[in-house]
């Protein structure tokens, strides 16, 4: 079994997001696998984080002023991997890695990452990028978002593999509360076409929040409120520990 389905085999998959670089980022993974994260996404800074709400923006724009590279993400991962056997997905745009995509690739399969998602790779793009995924054994995440038709939901559980991302609000990530009204109905559109499991992210910042849509999915992932803890000095263990159902 692999990393990433063993995270999901009691479905009960808890993702942890940072943005790598953003502060003592290493000391902060390890902390949230201490309270409780059993799969760590690890966020490469970007300019331009079209998909990320102001929390995101904030810490990808701190983790450039401190120097932070694509080379240094993987250093890092390489460095946690020696640590910890949580699988770890890489969260990227296009942009920082697209000069030379398959030797990224191969380099981030090497350093001890499971997964990778492109959050802005076109799925009419990435036929490519997912035979090589699938030739070094590293899992390509797709997202889907509540806007997705239906038709393209099809097409996305065929070219994923290792998890569904479902972004469950429209709109840039942040830490909200409750699920929206039509959040099972989609669950179930996406299980329509797809066995793979399903983690859910955009505005996950509670325990109730993670109770209510672990009655659907397999997985919940929180980043913002992560993030928001950390600029506020509180402690990261202690953050993951209070969601954890």
């Amino acid at each position: 079994m692999s990393r990433i389905a063993n995270a999901f085999a009691k479905k009960s998959a808890f993702v942890g997001y940072l943005t790598a670089g953003d502060g003592n980022s290493k000391e902060h993974f390890l902390s949230l696998v201490e309270g409780g994260v059993n799969l760590l996404e690890i966020g490469i800074p970007f300019s331009d984080p079209v998909a990320d709400g102001p929390t995101i923006q904030k810490a990808m724009e701190r983790a450039l002023l401190a120097g932070t590279t694509v080379e240094k993400v993987l250093h890092l991962v390489a460095d946690l991997r020696k640590e910890t056997d949580v699988p770890m997905v890489l969260f990227t745009y296009l942009n920082p890695i697209q000069s030379d995509l398959k030797g990224f690739l191969q380099k981030a399969k090497s350093a001890g990452a499971d997964g990778i998602l492109i959050v802005d790779m076109p799925l009419e793009e990435a036929d490519d990028y997912r035979k090589f995924c699938k030739q070094i054994g590293l899992a390509p995440i797709f997202v889907i978002a509540p806007s997705t038709p239906q038709e393209r939901i099809a097409q996305i559980c065929k070219a994923a593999d290792g998890f569904i991302y479902y972004a469950c609000r429209k709109g840039t990530t942040g830490a909200r509360h409750g699920l929206p009204e039509d959040f099972a109905e989609k669950i179930n559109q996406i299980r329509a076409h797809s066995s793979l499991p399903i983690a859910v992210g955009f505005g996950i910042a509670d325990r109730s929040a993670a109770e209510a849509l672990l009655k659907e999915a397999d997985g919940f992932v929180v980043g913002s409120h992560f993030i928001d803890g950390i600029e506020k000095g509180k402690e990261i263990k202690q953050l993951a520990e209070r969601i954890k159902p």
